[in-house]
């Protein structure tokens, strides 16, 4: 059956899901073994905690109408949510996937610790007050903890609507983001003159520049700092197929490569949370993982990124 080609309502798709059990929605085992600590940081401009894997949605959660798709999605926020996961990121950019997490979260349990951040991804004054607006129908939440100027799109523009907002408690946090190296000059400028709460970009065992000014500028500056495109695009993975992980892993509570990947990030002191992006209940739990037990300290990051580098 071609899901895709039938007509798609939401209160259809809610009908759907309203007869799901647990059960259903989460196959048995998918919660991590409790007995490792959740690993949190703090937001520099409050000092609120955040556990630092919170869920990317673009690609993953842009499946259209298609009802089976949708569904999956459904399992793979519980399975974050299960898991103590809080921040969950998307964007207007990202097609259908802020109405997929929207729906996804009228059905799922444990979802009081949500933290919603999305975007604003549109010129002018006007048409940004409508846009985030139409992301709060989507998501159904009171408010949005964070609202990001993506990839500063008209970003000085946005920035005084989101001081407003932010006075008015119709937001919590404002951000900006960027996923392109050649915007970084510009990023770090923006960042220098303007007290974000939080700042958003790529940072992985294979792209490393921000390394250089980024991190400690938001660091400098007392910005939260969120990183996107944590497995370079699927790259790292490709690059580490049939290769086994070093031994010593043990020594931080890693188990697969996803979180070597993860918790090289989330070690950096500048960094607060990686939003890693699946479709699948398996690779969310691998990458969960990451979010428990112990970090690497600043010798044993050396000694994987130089491990790394030999593969």
């Amino acid at each position: 059956m071609n899901y895709n080609s039938q007509a798609f309502t939401r209160r259809r798709f809610l009908k759907q899901l309203s007869g799901l059990s647990a059960a259903f929605l989460l196959k048995p085992g998918a919660t991590i073994a409790a007995e490792r600590a959740t690993i949190s940081k703090a937001i520099p401009s409050t000092g609120e905690r955040l556990p630092v894997i919170g869920m990317g949605s673009w690609i993953t959660f842009d499946v259209g109408n298609n009802s089976h798709e949708r569904t999956a999605r459904a399992r793979v926020l519980q399975a974050f949510f299960d898991n103590s996961g809080a921040l969950v990121d998307s964007s207007p950019m990202y097609g259908s996937s802020e109405e997929v997490i929207g729906e996804g979260l009228k059905i799922i349990k444990n979802k009081d610790k949500l933290f919603a951040a999305t975007k604003v991804w549109i010129l002018g004054k006007k048409s940004g007050i409508r846009q985030m607006e139409a992301s709060q129908q989507l998501w159904g939440v009171r408010r949005f903890d964070l609202m990001q100027i993506h990839n500063m799109l008209d970003w000085e523009t946005h920035w005084e609507t989101l001081k407003e907002w932010k006075a008015e408690g119709r937001i919590r946090y404002i951000g900006i983001t960027t996923s392109h190296g050649s915007r970084h000059e510009a990023l770090a400028k923006a960042m220098e003159k303007t007290p974000f709460d939080f700042v958003q970009f790529t940072y992985n065992l294979a792209d490393r520049e921000v390394e250089q000014r980024l991190l400690p500028l938001a660091q400098e500056r007392g910005m939260a700092v969120l990183i996107n495109r944590p497995f370079d695009g699927g790259s790292l993975f490709s690059r580490v197929r049939e290769k086994s992980l070093p031994p010593w892993v043990v020594e931080f509570d890693c188990r697969n490569w996803a979180q070597y990947f993860l918790k090289f990030i989330v070690s950096h002191p500048a960094v607060t949370c990686a939003i890693p992006a699946t479709s699948k209940v398996d690779h969310m739990l691998d990458n969960m993982g990451a979010g428990f037990g112990r970090l690497p300290d600043a010798a044993t990051r050396r000694r994987m990124l130089e491990y790394f580098e030999r593969l």
